[in-house]
């Protein structure tokens, strides 16, 4: 794929006196790309749209340049300690994607300039877990790697993990611009996961991303630069053929990862859900969707947060479990199933 490119950036006044801020704002200045001032990152207007679609459209078209002012940094259960923020949203358009929820009003593309200061931060919760090990998400509410060749966030990020003892880095993508990322020193504290799905899903709902061959391929890539690797397989839809087809996504992984990856690899499995409030808005945003989201269809399920989910019946949940799992022993035997919802 082409690499991200905004049509238009915002820049709040406090990112100019940072220096990631000024060359962000000469990179894209450069390159002409409009540059507004905006007085916070939370608040940025003039993004256009008539429409909800349109204007989903154009904010994943938008980068917005911040600082990262909150002090506290979120929980990040089950895949790790805490999220570590460095951006927010990415440019892709996966008609089932949680964060045009999470998001709201602001799915356009956020970077944080005041990197130093979000570093020191998460070394203050090593420092309250030592001796233990604490592990940072990179990527629980963005795809961090369409911005990384303007940043470099992610690289900084996975150096200075590289020299943490105690503090471990993991972060997940959907795109296949790996190359920046390789010769980073990561001494194996920094796992790269790559979100994948069943060929057929990503054509139908993934727009806007690589295909299932472009990412095993930046996979192996990675694989061969030494990282510790891993896949979440989401969402997982039960459809007519879906056995076969995520059947053949595992083959595909086993023929083009390199022997080593097999040896520190880890799988999440997370299977189609939606809320009442999550098919209203995918329904505003893309209309013509045929995303299955029949609630006669689903059992409806309380979750952790306070409000229902639809999920896949218990029969149908124990198939995918059984089949992802049987699937994962078969070609990755040493591999680890972090979990399965």
């Amino acid at each position: 794929m082409q690499r991200f490119v905004p049509v238009r950036a915002y820049f709040e006044p406090a990112s100019m006196d940072y220096p990631l801020g000024r060359k962000l704002y000469d990179s894209l200045r450069s390159v002409k790309v409009p540059v507004q001032l905006t007085g916070s990152h939370n608040r940025v207007t003039g993004i256009p749209g008539k429409t909800a679609a349109e204007a989903y459209r154009e904010a994943k078209r938008t980068l917005v340049v911040g600082v990262r002012k909150s002090v506290d940094f979120a929980t990040c259960k089950p895949s790790a300690h805490y999220q570590l923020p460095l951006n927010t949203s990415c440019p892709g358009m996966c008609e089932y994607c949680y964060l045009a929820t999470t998001l709201g009003r602001r799915p356009y593309l956020r970077v944080y300039v005041n990197i130093g200061e979000i570093l020191a931060k998460a070394g203050e919760y090593i420092g309250e877990r030592a001796p233990e090990i604490t592990v940072f998400e990179g990527a629980a509410t963005s795809d961090p790697i369409p911005t990384e060749y303007l940043t470099g966030l992610l690289r900084t990020t996975i150096e200075h993990f590289g020299r943490e003892p105690l503090g471990r880095f993991r972060f997940v993508t959907k795109h296949d611009d790996v190359g920046p990322l390789l010769g980073a020193e990561h001494n194996g504290h920094t796992r790269f996961r790559f979100s994948l799905n069943a060929a057929a899903v990503i054509r139908r709902y993934e727009h806007r991303t690589p295909g299932l061959e472009e990412r095993v391929a930046a996979a192996a890539q990675v694989a061969r630069a030494g990282y510790p690797l891993g896949f979440i397989i989401a969402p997982i839809f039960h459809y007519p053929a879906w056995r076969e087809d995520y059947a053949d996504l595992f083959r595909s992984l086993a023929a083009a990862l390199p022997e080593s990856a097999a040896q520190d690899l880890t799988f999440e499995f997370i299977t189609h859900r939606f809320t009442k409030r999550a098919k209203a808005n995918i329904a505003a945003v893309f209309p013509e969707t045929g995303l299955p989201m029949d609630e006669e269809e689903r059992k409806y399920k309380f979750g952790q947060f306070g409000y229902g989910k639809y999920v896949y019946d218990a029969d149908t949940m124990r198939a995918i479990r059984d089949f992802m799992h049987e699937q994962a022993g078969r070609f990755f035997p040493a591999a680890k199933v972090e979990y399965f919802v």
